[in-house]
């Protein structure tokens, strides 16, 4: 019999998404359906001393246009607090400051981001909406933004929220060993600064949301471009006050997510509340510049750090302060700063470490958790510390990273601090050494050194960069998965972990397959709707292979226990006994004797002619929430090799290698395709991305003249290998793979660019690697 789980199996998405029969939710056309358009602020703070939506009201085809004072008691605020904040023993150990702060929905006295919601306007259709959104007058007081971190937590500086004290929404000091006596010791102390840029998600499909109320059945539903949908069904429920029950959130196919969609938005309350009023569908689809302007940005971190090492290059401790960029809100709170610290150290051993974070609040758009959140800022920090000191020592960085690392004999391997779910952080499995061994050898790292001053005596600036990471994927609290036997033999698999381009359908069917013993087309997976099964959390942060696959699994395993029950019944068999296989129940010594899923289906139906075991129910079901005890560990490594155009600045990426041990591969096409996905992805943030305001808050990159991405011609074909170990910390022994493309790359790109130039003496510490950046940098050192 066939094993799907580790087959690189076809997906089973694909027809639909490039035959052109997938739905998102801008392809939703309901009767009487109208059209949303939001009228957004054009202040990056200001108060708001009077609107005006009289003509807009009177426009032809206008149905409602509400402001802040429409909704008043009736709809209540995004709250500030979230599932995702932290667990009691962080709070107790560190004891971090916490400031709520709620946001309204559309503003009301005073708006603090260029973008943020200030009315909306409802008409028959789009066109008309817009016309009308234009006549909404409102007469703004500007005050003086607050757009520099560090000025915003000046004492004299603006408050970006009056009910706050200061500018400081989050803050703490999180620290392990003696970190002034390793200073004191060391041989040498290395001091920098490194920043990451703010950037943006810019999934392919912008956010959307379509809301219908049914008022027979007193029924809510909502079709939203959301990777959380069981999140904005209870914030419906709760902000505009309807029982739960009576609110379906449905996420058909979405194009991309990435973490910018893993918040609950104003729209997503407003639209809902709006179809009740109105009594119709509405609809509201985000065009790309609302997208740069109002969806959250991410990364924007500043590290001050100071490193204690010795000759030998042993990293003795490591004290850092950063601050992270707000902008006006920060729904997640500590998910990205605390990320950042957690991981500061990836797979090294420092025992002295001190890191302290604050969370400052400037009026930008809302930061939030973008694929790898925090992640990609650590690893940045780290690996451009110890190219730093590789080149202050004169020494190779791989010697001095196999210096620190920590060896295959220290797993479980405990970092002394724990980790945002409330367990400790310790390393459940891997072999650094190995991979980072076998890694070298693919790229053929000695070869590339002695070839190097070949190519750089021939004017060519070529250089090779490494990063490695350590993940903390699969986190809770829990997944669910309700697999189903129906009336014609085949299975569903019902989960709440919605997908946006993470294969589940293919991959889920798969663990389903291997359970029941049929083939992933005879099983069905059902995501992306709140009616499908009572609870889920959602796709982001590694997670989902982890959590709603080993519900799966043990779901799947539940069934088969149930269904080869019914079979022991029927022929009077031992259950112990009895093999299931190809959709067939029999004893493999009387293989001429089965019972068939028909013949099971026929036997569990309710009234006379069932046949069950006592006190069996006759739903042909199972269901498991899969909770772990804590996370598991991903690692890997990435090694670029680039070259510089003296002329331009412009970097090339020649070759790019990626080792990964993500545990259990369940398909080996789709790992790959994930990473090499999010390869793409953090090459824009080294090379390309950034977000960028002036003095003033008036965004200046909102649109793809000024944002760049990278394209299909600056992406490599990644190179692969596979250097995993099964996590033992559930039973598929799978470790996430979804953000492992994105976390390394600027990293190992920029210690690659700072290879080719040397020995130019050039401080790499900011993002992007512009050519611009990197001409001035050329420039600059070959006149010093």
């Amino acid at each position: 019999m066939t094993t799907y789980v580790g087959q690189s199996y076809k997906r089973k998405e694909d027809y639909r998404l490039l035959t052109g029969k997938s739905q998102f939710v801008a392809d939703m056309k309901l009767t009487d359906m109208v059209e949303a358009v939001v009228v957004r602020s054009t202040y990056a703070h200001a108060l708001i001393k009077h609107i005006d939506k009289t003509a807009a009201e009177q426009f032809p085809g206008v149905h409602a246009v509400i402001i802040a004072s429409d909704i008043d008691g009736k709809v209540k605020p995004l709250p500030s607090l979230t599932e995702f904040s932290l667990p009691k023993i962080i709070i107790d150990t560190i004891k971090p400051v916490i400031k709520p702060c709620p946001e309204d929905l559309l503003a009301k006295d005073r708006v603090v981001y260029v973008g943020q919601p200030v009315a909306i306007v409802v008409a028959a259709n789009r066109y008309m909406a817009e016309d009308a959104a234009a006549l909404v007058e409102i007469k703004y007081e500007a005050l003086q933004p607050v757009t520099d971190p560090y000025e915003a937590l000046s004492d004299h500086t603006e408050i970006v929220h009056p009910h706050l004290d200061n500018n400081i929404q989050a803050q703490f000091d999180l620290s392990i060993g003696n970190t002034k006596d390793s200073f004191e010791k060391a041989d040498r102390v290395l001091e920098t600064t490194i920043k990451t840029p703010r950037v943006t998600a810019n999934p392919m499909e912008t956010r959307g949301v379509v809301a219908e109320y049914n008022s027979r059945l007193e029924k809510l539903e909502v079709w939203s471009s959301t990777q959380v949908n069981y999140m904005v069904r209870a914030n419906i429920a709760n902000l505009i006050g309807i029982a739960e029950n009576k609110v379906r959130v449905v996420t058909p196919d979405m194009g991309g997510g990435f973490g910018a969609k893993c918040a609950v938005y104003p729209e997503e309350i407003l639209i809902p509340y709006l179809a009740m009023v109105l009594e119709r569908p509405v609809r509201w689809i985000e065009d790309r510049l609302e997208h740069m302007s109002s969806t959250r940005h991410a990364r924007d971190q500043i590290h001050k750090v100071k490193v204690a090492y010795n000759n030998d290059g042993a990293i003795i401790g490591i004290q850092d302060e950063f601050v992270l960029d707000n902008g006006a809100y920060n729904p997640l709170l500590f998910t990205c700063s605390y990320n950042t610290a957690a991981h500061m150290r990836g797979l090294y051993k420092i025992d002295h470490f001190d890191i302290k974070a604050c969370c400052v609040l400037t009026n930008k758009a809302p930061n939030i958790a973008y694929r790898g959140a925090g992640r990609p800022e650590a690893v940045y920090v780290m690996d451009r510390i110890i190219d730093m000191i590789a080149e202050q020592l004169e020494m190779d960085p791989i010697d001095i990273m196999m210096k620190n690392m920590i060896k295959a004999k220290d797993m479980p391997y405990d970092q002394g601090i724990f980790y945002r779910d409330g367990f400790k952080v310790i390393y459940d499995s891997g072999d650094y050494e190995a991979a980072f061994k076998k890694a070298l050898e693919t790229v053929d790292y000695e070869t590339f050194r002695s070839n190097q001053m070949e190519l750089k005596s021939q004017g060519k600036y070529v250089g090779i960069g490494i990063s490695s990471y350590v993940e903390g994927t699969g986190i809770g609290p829990y997944e669910g998965a309700i697999v189903r036997l129906d009336g014609t033999g085949k299975f569903i698999v019902n989960t709440g972990s919605t997908p946006h381009g993470q294969s589940h359908e293919t991959t889920f069917s798969q663990i389903c397959a291997d359970e029941l013993k049929v083939t992933p087309s005879e099983i069905t997976v059902r995501a992306g709707d709140t009616d499908v099964i009572p609870f889920g959390v959602g796709t982001f942060a590694s997670r989902s292979a982890v959590t709603a696959g080993n519900a799966i699994h043990i779901a799947s395993a539940k069934l088969r226990e149930k269904l080869i029950a019914i079979a022991s019944l029927l022929l009077e068999e031992d259950p112990e006994q009895l093999k299931l296989e190809s959709g067939r129940i029999f004893n493999p010594l009387t293989p001429v004797q089965y019972v068939t899923f028909s013949d099971i289906i026929s036997a569990s139906r309710p009234g006379p002619n069932c046949k069950l075991p006592e006190g069996m129910d006759p739903s042909l079901e199972a269901s498991h929430y899969f909770s772990p005890e804590t996370v598991t560990y991903s690692s890997g490594f990435h090694i670029a090799i680039v070259e510089v155009d003296r002329e331009t600045g412009f970097v090339t990426i020649d070759k790019y290698i990626i080792v990964d041990d993500c545990g259990k591969a369940l398909n080996p096409m789709i790992v790959a395709g994930q990473i090499q996905g999010g390869v793409a992805q953090g090459i824009g943030a080294a090379l390309y991305e950034e977000i960028i305001y002036n003095d003033n808050g008036q965004l200046l990159t909102g649109t793809f003249m000024d944002y760049l991405v990278p394209t299909s011609i600056e992406i490599p074909d990644v190179i692969m290998e596979d250097a995993s170990v099964l996590s033992p910390r559930n039973p598929l022994g799978i470790k996430g793979v979804g953000e492992a493309g994105t976390i390394s790359p600027p990293a190992a790109i920029a210690n690659a660019v700072r290879d080719a130039l040397k020995p130019l003496k050039i401080n790499i510490t900011d993002l992007p690697l512009s050519p611009n950046k990197i001409f001035h940098l050329l420039k600059e050192a070959e006149t010093q």
